[in-house]
């Protein structure tokens, strides 16, 4: 895939870049495999905003990907590749030898017609599903369980991945994009490859309506606010707040440590890294 900018027809035009979506399935989602996906608008189940400025957006289907890919030791062919609309990379519908179909998240360099694989007996190639004892010291590996049966939940974005460092016992040393190294059980699953649509992080919206067909509602500086509606309002003329940033309810914007889980701290064996001032 390759960036699209558009002739300056209009101001939004010429800032516009956008992904070219060309050689994705054109047609609708595959219906047995989509969900109603109600937006909470940034309300919990009580209707009160716990997130601000979300809301709107273009009304969509939800896809249900298998995250946990349990469908093992059979062959699965690629169907079609697919724009989610729920996500930054594409996801890939899966025709399996029996005739059940799942979505997965496409790696890159997947193509229609290639076939996969998931367990232990699986080779090592793109698309296809192991557990990390099976998988060689430096391959790229994406959606990655932290715990074994658990669905994976690490790089699962567009683009994302991360490698196996090392072997610890019954552990697997794994590096990120961030800097953390940590230790995950060897017993948890991995999928071979580097997610699809590189390009999301270099488009450029172009335009206010764009950010609103993604949900995403305007957003007021708290300096501008009144001191009953921010900690930063207030104030004679302009000022820039008059102390440590923090959010509507006080709590430190920046800089300040919120992680609270001595449970998992012992798997960390490098924290990320710190962003330069």
């Amino acid at each position: 895939m390759a960036l699209k900018s558009f002739k300056p027809y209009t101001k939004s035009t010429r800032g516009t870049v956008l992904v070219n979506k060309e050689g994705l399935w054109r047609g609708k989602p595959y219906k047995p495999l989509t969900s109603v996906n109600n937006s909470s608008k940034g309300r919990n189940n009580l209707g009160r905003i716990t997130s601000r400025n979300h809301g709107g957006g273009h009304k969509q289907k939800y896809r249900e990907i298998d995250f946990y890919r349990k469908k093992l030791d059979l062959i699965g062919e690629v169907e079609r590749i697919e724009y989610d609309p729920n996500r930054s990379c594409y996801i890939m519908l899966i025709k399996f030898e029996d005739g059940e179909k799942f979505y997965y998240l496409a790696p890159q360099k997947i193509k229609v017609g290639d076939k996969i694989q998931n367990g232990s007996n699986s080779e090592i190639k793109i698309g296809n599903c192991l557990p990390l004892r099976d998988i060689p010291v430096g391959i790229n590996i994406h959606n990655v369980e932290l715990q074994p049966g658990a669905g994976g939940k690490i790089a699962r974005a567009a683009g994302a991945s991360v490698t196996i460092s090392g072997i610890d016992g019954n552990y697997s040393i794994i590096k990120m994009t961030s800097g953390e190294v940590r230790k995950i059980d060897s017993r948890s699953v991995a999928t071979i490859g580097v997610l699809s649509n590189p390009d999301q992080k270099n488009i450029k919206i172009g335009k206010a309506g764009r950010s609103r067909w993604l949900g995403r509602r305007p957003h007021t500086r708290g300096v501008v606010m009144n001191p009953v509606d921010h900690p930063h309002g207030g104030g004679e003329g302009r000022t820039a707040g008059g102390r440590h940033p923090v959010s509507p309810t006080g709590q430190s914007a920046k800089g300040l440590k919120t992680r609270d889980n001595k449970r998992t701290d012992k798997f960390i064996i490098r924290r990320r890294k710190k962003k330069r001032s």
